[in-house]
């Protein structure tokens, strides 16, 4: 499982032109199911997520979660996360679990994320999403597990 986490100020969701999702302050987190992941990875990104301190404190420091902020989190599921580049120029996907695996894992995550008192949003899985995001910083976290 791999997680791309970005600290963003707005973000918003489309899918076909409408609206799904969006949220202010917060973190953007794009996840990436890969072949063999368990509810236990999930658990432990989730878990790890919600108390991440990557937000500052009054003395400029990164010392305060999304949930310390009272921010939200909008989650997207990202497959190319898992994309193989060490032959050719074309990336290969076999080690990114199958749709009908990667979807419930996916919602799992979301529900752990939104069990620590997180509000979650979400993307649309397996959708063409059109996303705009204003980064905060930038800060870019990668996890994986």
């Amino acid at each position: 499982m791999k997680a791309v986490i970005q600290r963003t100020r707005a973000t918003r969701l489309s899918v076909d032109g409408n609206l799904i999702s969006e949220i202010s302050a917060g973190l953007v987190v794009y996840l990436g199911v890969a072949v063999g992941d368990t509810a236990d990875k999930a658990d432990y990104l989730a878990k790890k997520i919600a108390n991440m301190r990557i937000f500052e404190d009054e003395n400029g420091k990164m010392n305060l979660s999304v949930l310390d902020k009272g921010y939200e989190i909008l989650s997207v599921s990202q497959f190319t996360l898992l994309a193989d580049t060490s032959h050719g120029n074309r990336p290969g996907f076999t080690g990114a679990e199958a749709p009908d695996k990667a979807k419930p894992m996916y919602e799992y995550f979301c529900e752990k994320l939104a069990s620590h008192g997180v509000s979650v949003k979400r993307g649309i899985f397996g959708a063409d999403m059109k996303i705009e995001q204003y980064n905060d910083g930038p800060v870019t976290i990668v996890m994986e597990i």
